[in-house]
């Protein structure tokens, strides 16, 4: 039943870190402006944490501090728990617990949905009740709903996302201002927008995270998170970037989902991109996610992924909804969620086509080229452009750097053919590889 101008919508927060008081402010510091665009009123009555220090500092109303959650559970005035916690195990509890209770669930876990979302869901479906989720994939950015709302009339034939900020902040110092990895980490840790252990982000799991949950949404599949191919960009070299650069391409660390007639291609990895491209401009902390329909073509959702009130503005858009009651007719309507639609058939790696970026370090001597040609031809890639520098004067040693394009090959192809070039007496070092990708070719 929805509610009526001035009805209360009792509202609990669980964990109250950067996300949880930035919510916490919304509902309460800026409560005239929910109360001149919302009819019912979001009545924040609960923080449950166990360390108060930062809700202090945010300046919230201590008489509603908890140390328990069981006041939050018991309170019938409350009908959404927004879980804020982050992790896995703990979180998962919470919800169970705050969807046995009667409650409605406000999330922005994309870890515990990327592993559990099926269990989840099922669970709040069994219970009459709903997961809301906007802030699990882009912070500030709208593209749960969009893909939910606004998209429903499209099938999706793709999705390229820009999901991690920590990354693209990383990779546009690199880019920009030609410093390496490990400086531009530091900066990144100075700004608050890297954690002390950044793997999560580096190493492409928070990405991977975010695109198991947005492919199982747009193609109405499940998604396993762990058969998605992954790869971080902490192994990236200043010298790929330059050269990629000098060939018209920006690095990206990219998760990509694309419909094929055989299944789902999901990966996520550093990808360039021509710099015609819009996620090529795409800079510093921000994300963006293309999406490909069959009617509207491609459509950009760009913003801040990450950070207090970006995210804490996908929190409190999902509490109206589901004040209103706009997103428990979604959920009872689509046909898309996790725990009732079959699991999406997952392509391997190896039948991902693409164009590829290799760097062969190789001694400086005639025939090179010519040896590394002809086993690309044996596994049927053609070469594409070649661009060749001197060696660096200081390291003549390491080879001379040549750098090939190729066209469209299929990887698993590709990789075959590296393992024997890397195995040439003429090659110094592993080759490096980095996937080129094209435009998505639009439908409309």
């Amino acid at each position: 039943m929805n509610l009526q101008k001035g009805t209360s919508f009792g509202v609990a927060i669980v964990g109250c870190g950067t996300v949880g008081a930035a919510v916490a402010q919304l509902l309460t510091r800026d409560s005239e402006i929910l109360r001149a665009r919302l009819a019912p009123r979001l009545d924040l009555r609960h923080i449950v944490d166990v360390n108060f220090d930062n809700a202090r500092r945010a300046g919230l109303d201590e008489k509603l501090f908890r140390a328990d959650l069981s006041a939050a559970l018991d309170d019938p005035d409350v009908r959404a728990v927004v879980e804020l916690v982050g992790g896995t195990d703990i979180p998962r509890d919470i919800i169970a617990k705050a969807l046995q209770a009667g409650k409605h669930v406000v999330t922005a876990n994309k870890a515990l949905l990327a592993y559990r979302g099926r269990e989840l869901f099922a669970l709040a479906r069994k219970q009459g009740l709903t997961i809301a989720f906007e802030a699990s994939c882009a912070g500030g950015i709208p593209i749960i709903r969009a893909l939910c709302d606004g998209l429903i009339a499209n099938r999706i034939d793709a999705i390229y996302g820009i999901l991690n900020g920590t990354c693209n902040y990383i990779l546009t110092g690199m880019t920009q201002r030609r410093l390496p990895y490990c400086q531009m980490l530091s900066d990144a840790r100075k700004l608050g927008l890297a954690e002390a252990d950044p793997t999560l982000d580096v190493s492409g799991t928070d990405s991977a995270h975010k695109l198991a949950i947005l492919a199982s949404l747009a193609f109405a599949g499940g998604v396993d998170f762990k058969k998605i191919p992954t790869d971080g960009i902490d192994r990236l070299d200043l010298c790929d970037i330059a050269y990629g650069q000098e060939l018209g391409y920006v690095v990206k660390l990219l998760a990509i989902a694309q419909r094929r007639p055989e299944g789902l291609s999901l990966r996520v990895r550093p990808a360039f991109i021509t710099t015609e491209h819009p996620l090529a401009w795409v800079s510093g902390p921000f994300n963006a996610v293309s999406v490909y329909g069959h009617a509207t073509g491609h459509t950009m959702y760009y913003g801040r992924g990450a950070g207090g009130m970006p995210t804490a503005s996908a929190v409190v858009a999902d509490l109206a909804a589901l004040a209103c009651g706009t997103w428990q007719e979604i959920y009872r309507n689509l046909p898309i969620w996790p725990d009732i639609t079959k699991p999406a058939d997952q392509l391997p790696i190896e039948d991902v086509l693409s164009m590829y970026y290799l760097r062969v370090m190789a001694q400086d001597r005639p025939g090179v080229l010519g040896q590394v040609a002809a086993i690309l031809g044996e596994h049927d890639i053609s070469i594409r452009s070649v661009l060749q520098h001197e060696p660096h004067k200081n390291n003549a040693s390491a080879g001379v750097p040549v750098v090939i394009t190729t066209y469209r090959a299929q990887e698993g192809n590709l990789r075959a053919a590296l393992a024997q070039i890397d195995k040439l007496e003429c090659v110094r070092s592993n080759t490096v590889c980095i996937a080129i990708v094209d435009e998505h070719s639009e439908q409309v």
